[in-house]
């Protein structure tokens, strides 16, 4: 086995892959609705600032 031929298995593994999570991520069973509206969410949660973000100490 010589390097050509582990780089063309790479790249079909990698394609394989690549396929795999086209198809995962185009399946209907995943309902993706819900996490796409969290950044539109309002609450007290998700007005207050991550810790340590947005904090300066001068």
């Amino acid at each position: 086995m010589d390097i050509n031929h582990l780089r063309v298995l790479v790249t079909l593994v990698s394609l394989a892959c690549f396929a795999a999570i086209v198809v995962w991520a185009y399946s209907r069973s995943r309902n993706f609705s819900a996490a796409a509206a969290l950044p539109f969410a309002e609450g007290e949660e998700s007005a207050a600032p991550l810790s340590g973000q947005g904090v300066r100490n001068e």
